[in-house]
């Protein structure tokens, strides 16, 4: 299993067992988003680049077979493992029949659920992901998220994971609106009050890195999202 290839999109409600299978698998190598309820989760699918999901059956606001039917409309070949604290037969009818590819019932071993991917990988063709963009000219920044390295003519700053998705996210809509939700959904897994204040400390440390050159500009369209403005 390529483990760098593989991005989970993780909707799981309960959010101590969802905490707990997502440092797992990354723990393993696994790129995993975690989001809290089917309505998100549809969301970031729609935007994001997903080859594998584990969905929760019993979920608020769209519930994993509901989830389910709308992914497989949107992807076919996206290959769904179903998580459940029923046993119940109807229900595991009901997911193979909507084309998921294995069905865990609670409660089972972290190690039995990286086992079930490997075994999903294994006898299926992964959709293939398209390579994203990687480097991007800000001003008179190079910002290369592979490194995750923001460079100003010999200078070099190492940016963290989370500075250099957000980062990531502005350059690929440069001098347009990224919204709030779709940076919240898509790098925090959720669209809350705590995570809303820490996307904030975010963008007022990506500002300072660019202080440098006043052609670059992060500005903040209130309630709305933020444009990284640049020639």
């Amino acid at each position: 299993m390529n483990g760098k290839q593989l991005k989970i999109l993780l909707a799981e409600d309960d959010l101590n067992l969802g905490f707990l299978l997502l440092e797992f698998l990354e723990s393993h190598g696994l790129d995993v988003k975690l989001y809290r309820d089917g309505e998100s989760a549809l969301k970031a699918f729609r935007t994001g680049s997903f080859n594998f999901c584990i969905l929760d059956v019993m979920m608020p606001r769209m519930d994993g077979f509901t989830l389910a039917r709308n992914l497989k409309s949107l992807n076919p070949n996206i290959p769904v493992i179903f998580l459940t604290a029923r046993s119940v037969k109807e229900d595991k009818l009901k997911g193979y029949g909507l084309g998921a590819d294995d069905y865990i019932t609670k409660p089972f071993d972290e190690d039995e659920l990286l086992w079930r991917i490997k075994a999903v990988v294994n006898r299926t063709v992964m959709p293939e992901l398209s390579e994203p963009e990687s480097t991007f000219h800000i001003g008179r920044y190079e910002f290369d998220f592979a490194s995750y390295s923001l460079k100003l003519g010999d200078v070099s700053r190492r940016l963290t994971n989370r500075e250099a998705e957000v980062l990531r996210l502005l350059c690929a809509s440069r001098n347009n609106i990224v919204k709030r939700e779709q940076i919240l959904t898509e790098i925090w897994g959720e669209n809350d009050y705590f995570a809303g204040r820490s996307l904030d400390v975010f963008i007022s440390k990506l500002r300072k890195y660019f202080a440098d050159d006043p052609a670059v500009r992060i500005e903040n369209i209130p309630k709305v999202g933020f444009i990284l403005s640049c020639q």
